[in-house]
């Protein structure tokens, strides 16, 4: 088998071996033929395989924490988009009956501009959890289900996107006015006669509203990565999958 014949074999089979869920001792022969076959200088090794990854996976998650934070990351995109707190539903009905539509609508939207605001921060804790990966993790996500990464990523991060994201969060309405807004309109709501009080915690629905839409977009990039690996790939990766320029 000629040289351009061999590369074309293992472009076609290492990627399927890899992602239909191959055994670690038959990914390392699979390795190990490819090297054999390709005439590498320097073998592959578990470890390349798991930075590969890695590599993949922040690229990704790096691209869809970007998109989050923009301005209308989160207000102009239908899947994202934090609501007025559904707890609290009555009071946007019942502030729209009585002409205050505008105060609300202003409301959610400076509501979605501190989630962007806030999702700033996530990236680097995103990253750290990718990096701290071990090549058991990452074989696991290789072999696992369609969202593996993304539900790693939830069981690592979740706990220190909450304890960081609620002061950031809290900020960013008070910055963009949310705070106010929102405070103005549960007054106004409050002074309706008849109704029940509320006073819902903000920023906590926020939250919890922000990180919610983050996993959205994370979910989709690992779609990506499975789907077309070589849209995602750095020089490693495309070393770990056979691909040579």
């Amino acid at each position: 088998m000629n040289k351009i014949l061999k590369s074309f074999f293992f472009q076609v089979t290492a990627p399927v071996l890899i992602l239909m869920g191959c055994t670690t001792a038959q990914l390392n022969q699979a390795i190990s033929d490819a090297n054999k076959m390709l005439g590498s200088e320097q073998p592959l090794t578990n470890a390349e395989v798991g930075e590969g990854l890695k590599e993949a996976l922040i690229k990704g998650i790096s691209n869809g924490s970007d998109i989050v934070s923009q301005v209308d990351g989160y207000f102009k995109n239908p899947e994202l988009k934090i609501p007025f707190p559904p707890e609290v539903r009555k009071v946007e009905e019942r502030l729209r009956q009585v002409g205050f539509g505008e105060e609300v609508d202003r409301f959610v939207m400076t509501l979605n501009r501190g989630a962007e605001d806030a999702a700033k921060e996530a990236k680097p804790i995103f990253i750290s959890a990718i990096r701290q990966m071990t090549i058991e993790d990452a074989w696991g996500i290789l072999k696992g289900q369609p969202n593996a990464a993304t539900e790693y990523l939830k069981r690592t991060t979740s706990a220190q996107l909450r304890e960081k994201f609620m002061p950031v969060i809290q900020h960013s309405l008070t910055k963009v006015n949310a705070t106010k807004y929102y405070g103005d309109i549960v007054k106004r709501y409050n002074q309706i006669p008849l109704v029940e009080k509320v006073n819902p915690d903000l920023a906590g629905y926020a939250t919890d509203k922000a990180i919610d839409g983050l996993f959205v977009m994370i979910a989709r990039e690992e779609k990506a990565i499975r789907e077309n690996p070589l849209e995602r790939t750095t020089d490693l990766l495309k070393r770990v999958f056979g691909y040579k320029s």
